[in-house]
Parts: C-alpha cells; sequence; structure tokens
C-alpha cells in the first residue's frame, strides 16, 4: 500500500470511529494498541498490512472486514453442511469433581469392571485417538475409560493397584495432551495434576515426570511462562542430576530430560530470550545422542529427530525464517506419528509464510491438515500465517488458499 492509500485507510478509520463514537484512546484501547500508533494509522503514516490487525480493527470498529478494507481477498462461500463434532466435551465432564464418588461408599471388593489387561489395551487405544488428534472418539473412550482405572486403583490389591494407578496416570496424560493440542489448558492443567499424583500412587518415578511434562504444557499454552519454566525447570535439573550419578541411565530418564529441555527452549522462544532458547536446543542435542536414537517413551518421541523438529520450531518463534528452513531440509520426520510430522508441516509453512513465499506455504499447509486436520483449526499462529498468507496474495489468491481459510476459520 503507497503512501495515499494509506491516508486513504487512515482517513477511512477516523470515519468509522467517529462513526461509532469512539475517541483514539478508547478504540486503541479496546483493540490492544496505543493511542500513538492508532493516531499514526489514521495520518497514513503507519501502515496496516498484517490481516489480523486488519481484523482487530474491523471488530473494534463494529463492522465487516470488507466495509474497513475493500481491497482484502474474498473466501469461498461457507460450506453450510456441519460436520460431527470433534470435541472433548465429555471428557471435561469427566474430569470435574471427584473422579470415583461412588467407589468411596460402595461396599469393599465391589468392583465389576474390565480386567488389568483391557484396561491397558484401552489405554494404548486412547493414546493411538490422541496422536491422532481423534477427539470425539478419544473422548468416548476415556469416559467409560477412566472410572473404572479408578475404581480399581481403590479396590484392587497389591500388584493389580499399582498397575491400575499406573494406567490411570497414563490415561490422564493422554487427555491432558489432547486439551492442549484443542485449545483447552486449563482442563489440560486438571488432567495432568491427576496423572501425577496416580503415577505417584503407582511407584513410577518416571509417570511423575510425565505428567509434569504435561503440566509445563498446559502452562505454555495458558502463557503462564514463568510457572511453565519452573515446572520444566525444576524437573530438568532433578533428571540431570539422576543422570549424572547413574552409571547408565535409562532411556526414559533421557527421553524426559531431554524433553524437558525442549519445554525450555520454547518458552525462552516465547518470551523473546533467544540466546537461551537456542542454548536449550544444544542441551537437547546432547541429551539425544547419548540417547541415540528416535524413542517413544511416555509417547514423548524424543530423539535426534524430534530435537531437531523442535529446532526448526524455535527457528520460526524467532523468525528465523531462512534457519528453520536450512534445518528442516536435512529432516526425515517419517518414522514419527502423523501429529509430530503435522507441526513439523506447520512450521515449515509458517517459515515460508515469514518470507512470503505463499504457493510454499499453501502446499506445507495443506500438508499438513492431510495429516492432522483438527491441529491447523486450533493452532493459533498457524492460522494467523493462514490469514496473513490471504492478505498477501490479496484478489489474486487461489480456490485452494481461500478454501483452507474458510476450513480452518482463519478469518475469525
Amino acid at each position: 500500500m503507497g503512501h495515499e492509500g494509506r491516508r486513504a485507510f487512515g482517513a477511512r478509520v477516523a470515519e468509522l470511529r467517529v462513526r461509532r463514537g469512539l475517541t483514539q484512546r478508547e478504540l486503541a484501547e479496546a483493540i490492544g494498541r496505543t493511542a500513538s500508533w492508532l493516531s499514526q494509522v489514521e495520518r497514513g503514516v503507519q501502515p496496516v498490512n498484517r490481516l489480523d490487525v486488519l481484523r482487530l480493527l474491523a471488530d473494534g470498529l463494529g463492522v465487516p472486514l470488507h466495509e474497513l478494507r475493500p481491497d482484502a481477498p474474498p473466501l469461498d462461500p461457507v460450506d453450510e453442511s456441519s460436520p460431527e463434532p470433534n470435541d472433548l466435551d465429555r471428557a471435561r465432564l469427566l474430569i470435574t469433581g471427584h473422579p470415583a464418588p461412588r467407589t468411596l461408599i460402595a461396599p469393599e471388593n465391589s468392583y465389576k469392571g474390565p480386567p488389568i489387561p483391557d484396561l491397558q489395551a484401552a489405554v494404548e487405544e486412547a493414546w493411538t485417538l490422541a496422536h491422532s488428534d481423534r477427539f470425539a472418539e478419544l473422548s468416548a473412550t476415556l469416559t467409560s475409560l477412566i472410572p473404572y482405572a479408578e475404581g480399581a486403583a481403590r479396590a484392587a490389591k497389591g500388584r493389580e493397584r499399582v498397575q491400575a494407578y499406573g494406567l490411570l496416570a497414563r490415561a490422564y496424560q493422554a487427555l491432558s495432551a489432547a486439551f492442549v493440542r484443542q485449545g483447552e489448558p486449563d482442563a489440560a492443567w486438571v488432567a495432568a495434576d491427576r496423572s501425577i499424583a496416580a503415577a505417584e500412587r503407582s511407584g513410577q518415578v518416571m509417570g511423575v515426570f510425565a505428567g509434569t511434562y504435561r503440566l509445563a504444557h498446559a502452562f505454555v499454552r495458558l502463557r503462564r511462562y514463568d510457572q511453565a519454566e519452573h515446572t520444566a525447570r525444576s524437573a530438568s535439573e532433578a533428571l540431570g542430576e539422576y543422570v549424572a550419578r547413574t552409571e547408565e541411565p535409562s532411556p526414559e530418564a533421557l527421553s524426559l530430560q531431554g524433553s524437558f529441555h525442549l519445554v525450555l527452549a520454547l518458552v525462552h522462544a516465547r518470551t523473546g530470550n533467544r540466546s537461551d532458547a537456542r542454548r536449550e536446543i544444544e542441551t537437547a542435542r546432547s541429551v539425544a545422542s547419548a540417547l541415540g536414537e528416535d524413542r517413544n517413551d511416555h509417547n514423548l518421541e524424543f530423539g535426534p529427530t524430534n530435537v531437531e523438529l523442535h529446532a526448526v520450531s524455535i527457528a520460526v518463534e524467532l523468525g528465523d525464517a531462512g534457519e528453520a528452513l536450512d534445518i528442516g531440509e536435512r529432516v526425515d520426520a517419517s518414522g514419527l506419528s502423523p501429529e509430530r510430522q503435522a507441526r513439523f508441516a506447520l512450521d515449515t509453512g509458517r517459515a515460508h509464510a515469514q518470507l512470503r513465499h505463499v504457493e510454499q506455504a499453501l502446499a506445507c499447509f495443506l500438508d499438513a491438515e492431510r495429516l492432522s486436520p483438527g491441529m491447523v483449526r486450533t493452532h493459533v499462529a498457524a492460522r494467523a500465517a493462514i490469514r496473513d498468507l490471504v492478505l498477501m496474495a490479496g484478489r489474486a489468491a487461489s480456490s485452494e488458499l481461500r478454501a483452507l481459510a474458510r476450513r480452518t476459520d482463519a478469518m475469525s
């Protein structure tokens, strides 16, 4: 947009603001900007090119986007057909209140649920559904599984009781991971906390750390970065001391230690601490080298490949798109879960979007959608990148790009 275009746009913003009866300060506060910034926009000094900012302005002014910016690219008509909901609403109700009230007042030895091997198979299925973002099926599975596991843990004796608590911990971890991906971090916090308690009662120490890892990610999603850093750092330091004094540390201990360093890298990247983010990535690389292979202990998928995927993600978070693409070219993620492959495609797409590579970014986002449709719709940064792509392309936006923006609700 040239100087005259900026002046015309600014005059339009001022006109709509006055029509709505707002001062510059009132509108600026409503959209999270300063009055000085808005003044520069209205005078044509400050350009507004990002679609997410345009949407904020339009919402603050109470007008459709196209009334504010007529040259904004049109979207394809909305498909009126309603797909089946793929949510965790039933599971959210499941973790509301005490997990097993009937068990508390039932007669002793009254448990009539499935045997432990059946519960174990159900937990494995729950993790498969979680990795596939099949949230409705996961919710249905856990709605029956968790009450049975809670009952078994309280009614069983000896070894079976330990096994039941261990399965319960893993079930809650799957639920926490799913809640994070669906953008419900408050529920993820509850599920992670319950997984930690169950793991400790099972005597599975590494299960406690696995639940703590899920808790740290809930804090990241809540943007409580101080809590996320405290959680991840205290766990990584404890594991580091354990690994240092153990002649042959277990693979799961190394996987957990490295995974916490990846959480710390993400926290530092989100808070703009570039040097610490890179240091944590290098530490995770060192741990992955000691591990020597890609593994899936506690469904972490930690190993050399996963560290490089996170290095791509951290570079994108820091705005180093060229570095992200350079690292990505050397990564073969085909051996990882569809979930991790989709996340890699999203991060690569975001890197291309930062460099204004519209077609390459679109191809990556479509690949991510093929692997995990739900992830694209709930990934805030990816949806913002898709909005930016639509704005960059303008009226020349391809039907594929417009359709993707519609499917992911990127324009809302």
